[in-house]
This record gives C-alpha cells, structure tokens and sequence, in this order.
C-alpha cells in the first residue's frame, strides 16, 4: 500500500491546535481496495485534526460526486455524495479498533494512516438504492425504461384488484369486529 501513503499524517511533530488536511481522490484510489461498485468518482475529503494533549480528534468531510449505473435502466449517472464522521484516537497499551468512532494506537505511535477511513466514509456516503433522476421526474428517455412502463399494471387494473377481496378474508375480518 505504498501508493497510500499520502494518507499517513504524522502528527508527532504538530503543535496542539486544528491542523486541516485536504485531498482529492478519483477513481484510481480505489484500485487498492478492489472495490469496483461504481463507474468514476471525483470527490473531496477535508480532514481537520484537533490535537489535544492527550488524544486527537479526527473530523472527515466528503462532498463529491460518483459516476453510478441506475438500479431501474442501467443508464450511468452522476450521483452526489457528501456525509461526515468523527473518529477520536486515544493512547493505550495496544492497538484497538472495536469501536466504529474510536481508535487506540499504543504509546510511541506517533502517525496515523486515515486511507481505510476514507474508504469507508465514501462507501457508506453511496446509496443503496440507485434511481436516475431522470425516471424520478420522467425525462429520461431509455427502451428499458419504456417497456417497464409497458409492462407495469395500470391503475384501473390495481383499483380493480384492490376492490376485490377473498370472501375467507372477510369472515377473518368480521371475527375482529365481533369482540
């Protein structure tokens, strides 16, 4: 992981006080994790280090965006992405990371590598469910797209299913109501 290296901040050497660290990442930074979720990314991470006398507080601000294909089309689009996390990092005897918002790297430690943080805040900051806003207010003209519209039920025929109900429901209801 020589490549991520650029994420290490040594922060022995820095006076206590807000230290602001900010990078640019594309695609290529996730090479290393072998993460190919999605098609291109051009975001910003600004990190602000607050070093206090006997612990430091990391604050990572994303904003960006990321080049995704829609769940519904398959077209590709530009997808906004922007979250926030805090990680505070305590001295200890030794390394722990069980918790999601706190580190303890042991006594002597005197860098920290923020590459894996920054995987996983942009990881998380990408939606689950991917729509183009094209489907949403309906300008995206696709041939998937049209024949999902052809082949979806209308309205008539959901009023008309909804309106019918099995007769054994009924009776189940009418139990409820009898009390």
């Amino acid at each position: 992981m020589k490549p991520l290296k650029r994420f290490t901040i040594q922060f022995v050497g820095l006076k206590e006080g807000i230290h602001t660290f900010k990078y640019y990442l594309d695609k290529t930074f996730f090479e290393y994790f072998d993460f190919e979720d999605f098609n291109d990314l051009s975001a910003s991470i600004v990190v602000s280090l607050h070093k206090k006398t006997t612990f430091l507080e990391l604050n990572f601000q994303l904003s960006g965006a990321i080049n995704v294909n829609c769940d519904v089309s398959s077209e590709a689009y530009d997808q906004d992405i922007s979250d926030q996390f805090s990680l505070v990092v305590k001295f200890g005897q030794k390394y722990n990371d069980d918790h999601e918002d706190i580190l303890i790297i042991p006594h002597g430690t005197y860098e920290i590598n923020i590459a894996q943080y920054i995987y996983e805040l942009i990881v998380l900051a990408i939606p689950s469910k991917r729509i183009h806003p094209g489907i949403e207010d309906g300008t995206l003209k696709s041939d998937i797209v049209a024949k999902l519209r052809q082949l979806s039920p209308s309205e008539a025929e959901n009023e008309q299913n909804s309106q019918e109900t099995d007769p054994r429901w009924d009776k189940l209801k009418k139990l409820l109501t009898d009390k």
